[in-house]
Order: C-alpha cells, then structure tokens, then sequence
C-alpha cells in the first residue's frame, strides 16, 4: 500500500499561475509520486505498465522493445531494469537511460519513423504507446486528433511487430472506441483494458 507521506504545502509566486501552483501541490502530495521517485522512477505512470506487466507477464528479458511518447522515461526505465533492449521517441527531451536508445522528434514523421526501424535493428516484440496529443480543449477535436495518433501507432505496430508481438497503447479518453476498432481489424487478438 502507498501513502502519502507528511502533506506539504507549496509557496505562493506571482510568476506562477493558480492552476500551476495547483499541480505542483498536488505532485509534492500525491503518493504515487513520492513512491516513484523513492524507486528511482521519472513518473507515477511506471505502475501502471508494472501493474499490466505483473498481470500479463508483457515485459521479458531480452526483448526488443518501441517506446512511443516516452518522456519522461519511467516506462523505459522499468523495461530496460527487466533487461529489455529499448528504442525510445519524444518530442520533448529524455534523460539518457542506460540501455535505451533515445530519438527525439515527432513519431509521426515518416522520417523518424524509419529511423525508429534503424535503430530497432529488427522486428520488435513490444511496441509501449502513451503519446497524447496536446489539448486544444476543443472535445471534438482533441478526439479526432488522439484518433489520429491511435491509429497512426496501430499502423506502425502492425509494420515492425513481429509475428505474435504485442502492443500496448493508452488513450486519451473519448479515442478508445475509433482505436478499438480499428485494433480488431488489424490484429489477431485485442484487449481493452
């Protein structure tokens, strides 16, 4: 069980906006945080994948894992500490991560996309999702647009998985059920989860 350690408060700046100071608040106090940073971690999101791995045994050693949207790394971080080879792209920068080779640029250029197969080096036998576009605050937008994305993943899953690869992608909410579909057409088996 993860608590919360002794709650902090954060203080005031006028450089900084209420929603801002919000956020950080919440950070300093949210226990998942604390306890990723406690494990070495970037993010609070490493338990989830650890959470699905521990459920589907999803991660193994010596696997050739792509990492899509991976900053700030914590999902690289726990599959390369379960010795997987990984491949990593973000638009915004990552840390170095020993054992995980780390593009930066836009994933959805087909130009990266061929250098992700590059540096790959063969076909991959997990592909890790968990780009989101940035919000306009538009709902029917920023579905259309993590709909996109989906489905751009899904293509590129399909090109370097190798045969019985997996892929796991997390959505935006509002996108799952284009993607869902669409996974069902692709793949031989698909999981919501």
């Amino acid at each position: 069980m993860i608590r919360a350690d002794k709650k902090q408060k954060l203080k005031r700046s006028k450089s900084r906006k209420d929603s801002s100071t919000r956020w950080l608040q919440r950070q300093l106090n949210d226990p998942f945080v604390q306890e990723a940073r406690k494990l070495g971690y970037r993010a609070r999101s490493v338990f989830k994948l650890q959470e699905i791995d521990e459920r589907f045994g999803l991660i193994r050693k010596g696997m050739r894992i792509l990492d899509l949207g991976a900053a700030p790394g914590s999902w690289s971080q726990y599959a390369a500490r379960k010795g997987a080879t990984i491949v990593a792209i973000d638009l915004l920068p990552v840390e170095p991560i020993d054992g995980v080779t780390i593009l930066q640029g836009d994933f959805l250029d087909p130009v990266m996309q061929e250098r992700l197969k590059e540096e790959l080096g063969g076909p991959a036998d997990l592909v890790l999702s968990d780009i989101a576009p940035d919000a306009t605050g538009r709902r029917i937008v920023d579905r259309l647009r993590a709909e996109q994305v989906g489905e751009t993943v899904l293509d590129f899953a399909a090109e370097v998985l190798r045969i019985d690869g997996h892929a796991f992608l997390k959505l935006v909410k509002g996108a799952e059920h284009a993607v869902m579909k669409s996974a069902q057409d692709r793949f031989r088996s698909f999981r919501p989860l």
